[in-house]
């Protein structure tokens, strides 16, 4: 797969950067990747969120959560994978279901990313490793984070009904189905009746 030059690097000469500024520049690419799911349903650009910005939000819920309701989690490893879990879209893309991939062509381009991204750096493998376990679920931490991906997604959901009045229900209804834990689920429960 042929990787696609991103802005901020295509002004610049790679020669001159390390690796640590290069992956930088990278990752500011989602920054201006918006989320295509919320864009393919019909919400309007001018609100839609960047995938930057829902990484953040989900490393604010997982911060809390963990650190307030899941003392048995790794906070350091919670915090290290909610961060680097969507850098697998800096090359790839913010792919959904309307792109019509099979999981496993999602999840090679995704991994080409982060390998791109990642690979360059001195604790890149660490880094790498983190991401295929949250991939693979392999791990509490990987399990949380799965789950704190979709309720960030539902809770943004909600919030986007309140701004545009049009209902997103694909989006709370994967939420529902993906969030399990007693704890993160009573938080969604509460954002549904808060915007109602």
């Amino acid at each position: 797969m042929q990787q696609k030059a991103l802005p901020a690097l295509s002004r610049l000469s790679l020669k001159q950067l390390s690796p640590l500024l290069e992956t930088y520049l990278e990752v500011q690419h989602l920054k201006q990747l918006y989320r295509q799911g919320w864009l393919q349903n019909g919400l309007k650009k001018e609100i839609c969120e960047s995938v930057a910005e829902h990484s953040f939000a989900a490393a604010i819920l997982a911060l809390f959560l963990a650190d307030n309701y899941f003392p048995q989690l790794d906070l350091k490893k919670v915090l290290i994978m909610v961060l680097l879990h969507d850098f697998g879209e800096i090359y790839a893309g913010d792919l959904t279901p309307v792109n019509n991939l099979q999981a496993e062509e999602k999840y090679h381009r995704e991994q080409q990313s982060i390998h791109q991204v990642l690979a360059k750096l001195p604790q890149g493998q660490k880094y790498i490793a983190l991401w295929e376990e949250f991939e693979k679920g392999e791990s509490p931490e990987a399990q949380f984070i799965k789950q704190i991906d979709k309720l960030e997604m539902g809770l943004q959901a909600h919030l986007y009904e309140t701004l545009s009045q049009e209902h997103r229900t694909l989006f709370t209804q994967a939420a529902d189905e993906a969030v399990k834990d007693a704890e993160l689920k009573a938080i969604f429960e509460e954002m549904k009746k808060a915007t109602l």
